[in-house]
């Protein structure tokens, strides 16, 4: 969903803020707000991860056998 999301980020940057037409107007979220959107998910997948980016490591001196 990610990679998704990135893309759909990068394709409404480059597309043009307003569009109308005879059958109407189409407008696109902010840019801020895609990147706040972005930022939430990336969160919420890495709550989903076991280790949480924490890692717990034993350090064991050679002289202490």
């Amino acid at each position: 969903m990610g990679d998704h999301l990135n893309d759909e980020i990068r394709e409404n940057a480059s597309g043009p803020a307003k569009a109308s037409c005879d059958a109407g107007s189409v407008e696109q979220h902010k840019l801020t707000e895609q990147i706040a959107a972005d930022k939430h998910l990336a969160g919420k997948d890495a709550v989903r991860k076991p280790n949480r980016g924490l890692r717990f490591n034993k350090i064991v001196p050679p002289s202490a056998g």
